[in-house]
C-alpha cells in the first residue's frame, strides 16, 4: 500500500515558524528569572503553551495540513493568550 503523502500548508508553516519563535522567547525570559520560585510558577503555568506548541508541530509533520490543524492552532494561540494576560513577562 502506497503511503499517503502530507497536504503542505505554506501559510501555516509559518504560523508553527511564528509560534516556536514565541515559545523561545518566553522561555528564555523564564529561565532569566533570579526567584527561583518565581521561575517555577511561570514555567509550570506555562508548560500548557509548551505542550501545545509540541502538538501542533508533531500532528504538522505527521499528517500535514488537515482540519484538525486549525483547531490545534487556535488551542495553542488561546493557551498562549492566557498565559500572557494571567503573567507579566
Amino acid at each position: 500500500m502506497a503511503k499517503r503523502r502530507r497536504k503542505l500548508n505554506k501559510d501555516f508553516e509559518r504560523e508553527i515558524y511564528s509560534s516556536k519563535k514565541n515559545v523561545e522567547l518566553v522561555l528564555a525570559k523564564i529561565y532569566d528569572i533570579d526567584d527561583e520560585d518565581i521561575q517555577k510558577e511561570y514555567m509550570s503555568a506555562f508548560n500548557r503553551v509548551v505542550y501545545l506548541y509540541d502538538e501542533l508541530k508533531e500532528d504538522y509533520e505527521r499528517q500535514g495540513f488537515s482540519d484538525d490543524s486549525e483547531v490545534l492552532l487556535t488551542n495553542y494561540k488561546n493557551a498562549f493568550n492566557l498565559f500572557e494576560s494571567e503573567f507579566e513577562i
